[in-house]
């Protein structure tokens, strides 16, 4: 195997686990009924009683930081210099980092995609909200539930 190819396949496994760690660490829940935010604790929230008439699955949408199209941008990098010599291999660099990118990206996305749930609620006040949040909480219709205000206008809503 030629000597200049050998450490650009040694480093391709490397950068695969790395960007797989760094996508993983993208996975961030949206608000849910069971998990907080660091920033919640200590800080007083209200909470309003109320009754669900309506709960419907959803997809919540995931994101791109960038992270993902950095590491996909590395590994086709990576990747596109193990071809060819010359102009090919600055050809096969950049076509490689741009669908690397492309493809990191789209990987973060579909990482970060989560299950989630919509469920309306009238509270004793007789006002309804409709609350989004991860799909970590089963809810169905005629459930007493809290539906909890943080300071910052965030809801969530627990049984």
């Amino acid at each position: 195997m030629n000597q200049k190819i050998r450490p650009f396949l040694m480093l391709v496994p490397v950068l695969a686990i790395g960007s797989s760690l760094v996508l993983s660490g993208c996975a961030t829940s949206p608000t849910s009924a069971n998990t907080v935010r660091r920033s919640e604790t200590g800080q007083a929230h209200t909470f309003e009683r109320g009754e669900v008439i309506f709960v419907r699955q959803v997809t919540i949408e995931g994101e791109s930081e960038g992270l993902g199209g950095l590491a996909g941008g590395a590994m086709g990098l990576a990747l596109g210099n193990l071809v060819g010599g010359g102009r090919g291999r600055d050809v096969a660099r950049v076509g490689g980092t741009i669908a690397g990118a492309a493809a990191g990206t789209a990987i973060e996305r579909g990482v970060t995609t989560v299950a989630g749930v919509e469920v309306s609620v009238e509270l004793e006040s007789g006002e309804i909200v409709v609350v989004v949040q991860a799909a970590d909480e089963v809810f169905d219709v005629g459930d007493s539930v809290r539906v909890i205000r943080r300071a910052d206008g965030g809801v969530r809503v627990v049984q």
